[in-house]
């Protein structure tokens, strides 16, 4: 949350399915499937030494997503776990 707070140009980064995603997801987090991450880089994330924080539901994905980002030459990729244990605000793309 704290590095969350901070206007360094980071970006967070929602690994989970598209129906998990518009169920819930911390504001301003973009969507990129842990299964979409492969051997390209994501054309979202076109900065290699961006901050990018990596979360999932509870946090096996996010991992997972996190050390394929470092392996495509990310330098800044924090993971921080799930969702589900996620204190601060949650949106959905049900709400107004």
């Amino acid at each position: 949350m704290e590095m969350m707070a901070q206007d360094d140009g980071h970006v967070i980064v929602d690994v989970r399915r598209q129906d998990e995603y518009d169920a819930g997801h911390i504001p301003g987090a973009i969507l990129i499937p842990n299964e979409s991450i492969k051997t390209d880089r994501p054309e979202e994330l076109p900065d290699l030494d961006q901050i990018i924080l990596v979360y999932c539901r509870s946090g096996n994905r996010s991992k997972e997503a996190a050390q394929k980002l470092v392996e495509l030459g990310y330098t800044n990729v924090y993971e921080f776990g799930g969702i589900d244990t996620w204190t601060g605000d949650i949106v959905s793309e049900n709400d107004p």
